[in-house]
């Protein structure tokens, strides 16, 4: 994982999706709605509802439509029944690419994701085909500035809270746990005194691909479109995107 900051793109499509905040808060709320759904509506209870809570917190999603969204699932009317579906395939250049969504129409939705593919220079594979490319894992991003501890420190502390590993980057510390030990970590750093830039689990290339020009920009607009998508909830990749920072 070294060199290829997974902060810097969470950060990057964060920038993009602010331009797109309606649409963003829209995806919150149905993550919100099922997790509501399915674990119940406390989120002392039910862990992650209380993770993707405080992912649209840090969106800057207003209380109002957190609770409306909770109060959906929770309430006695009739629900909407969304459904996880996961498809995988390849952007240009062989990129892996993993998309997540949650949806009441199955047809349109991959009928959505396999028009994306194929007008960037993808192609949708089945399912498997790159998932092994990937590690679940938790993400724990700590933002540096302003803080007074040192790489070393911070290194010993996220160990003994049960992290398996650090990066560290000019801008931050990027902690990473098996998804199992992900709220017992954030739970001890929190009572150490820490406060997360970013907290969540996701999937980890364990390879990146490099692209440039024409497949670079398609796979690019690969992304964004699929991300466009009501839809779609995540997009993983191996697009090593440091080239973007140059």
């Amino acid at each position: 994982m070294a060199g290829h900051s997974k902060w810097k793109n969470i950060q990057r499509r964060k920038n993009a999706q602010d331009a797109k905040r309606g649409k963003l808060f829209m995806k919150l709320a149905k993550e919100i709605y099922v997790a509501a759904k399915t674990g119940g509506g406390d989120p002392a209870s039910n862990p992650a509802l209380r993770l993707v809570i405080e992912k649209a917190k840090a969106a800057n999603m207003p209380n109002e439509n957190i609770e409306r969204a909770i109060k959906k699932a929770t309430g006695t009317q009739e629900h909407t029944n969304y459904e996880e579906v996961r498809y995988e395939g390849y952007g240009p250049g062989g990129v892996a690419v993993m998309v997540v969504c949650l949806t009441d129409n199955k047809n349109r939705t991959a009928s959505n994701v396999r028009v994306a593919f194929s007008k960037n220079g993808g192609n949708l594979g089945e399912t498997g085909c790159v998932s092994y490319l990937f590690d679940r894992k938790g993400l724990l991003v700590i933002a540096r500035e302003g803080l007074d501890i040192d790489e070393d420190d911070m290194l010993l502390q996220a160990i003994e809270a049960g992290a398996e590993e650090m990066e560290t980057t000019e801008d931050s510390f990027e902690i990473y746990t098996t998804p199992e030990a992900f709220e017992e970590v954030k739970e001890q750093l929190e009572k150490n005194g820490f406060t997360f830039a970013s907290a969540e689990i996701t999937m980890i290339p364990q390879t990146y691909t490099t692209l440039a020009g024409d497949d670079l920009k398609k796979m690019l607009k690969l992304i964004d479109t699929l991300e466009d998508d009501d839809d779609v909830q995540e997009v993983y990749h191996n697009l090593d995107e440091s080239v973007l920072e140059e």
